[in-house]
């Protein structure tokens, strides 16, 4: 009797667990991003100062208003002067309420140019309050000389 030698079929991988950890990862490190970065603007240079400490928590529903050393206010990429600042505000309360919070509820962070005056950094203060936002935080950077 003969016998038939087989040759061996060439085994191909299956690549789908392969493929699925890789978007796990890319999901993994995603979520570990840190977004302290993207609250930055370049027309914006933090002052210094000794007594900076960084935030405890994050912040649950951060409005962030950066303030270019022209005096011009930055909300989510529009500029704004502080006589326009309400129409910003209401768009990002009105963002709040959908999400069925109270405008108490919301952190203003104010991103001040070094050579802002403080007097405007009041009056941006005072249009937010109008608005009914009580929480606010001003952003320095850490002088560690």
């Amino acid at each position: 009797m003969r016998v038939k030698s087989k040759k061996p079929d060439l085994a191909e991988g299956d690549l789908t667990p392969m493929i699925d950890m890789t978007f796990q990862l890319i999901a993994f490190f995603m979520v570990l991003i840190n977004f302290s970065q993207t609250e930055a603007n370049d027309r914006v240079v933090l002052p210094s100062s000794q007594l900076v400490k960084p935030p405890t928590a994050p912040l649950e529903f951060p409005i962030i208003l950066h303030v270019a050393q022209d005096g011009e206010i930055i909300l989510g990429g529009d500029t704004y002067t502080t006589e326009t600042l309400t129409t910003g505000l209401r768009r990002e309360l009105a963002v709040l309420r959908a999400e069925k919070k109270k405008p108490a509820d919301a952190n203003i962070i104010i991103r001040g140019h070094q050579n802002v005056a403080a007097g405007q950094i009041q009056e941006i203060i005072r249009v937010a309050q109008e608005n009914e936002l009580e929480r606010f935080a001003l952003r320095a950077k850490e002088d560690l000389s």
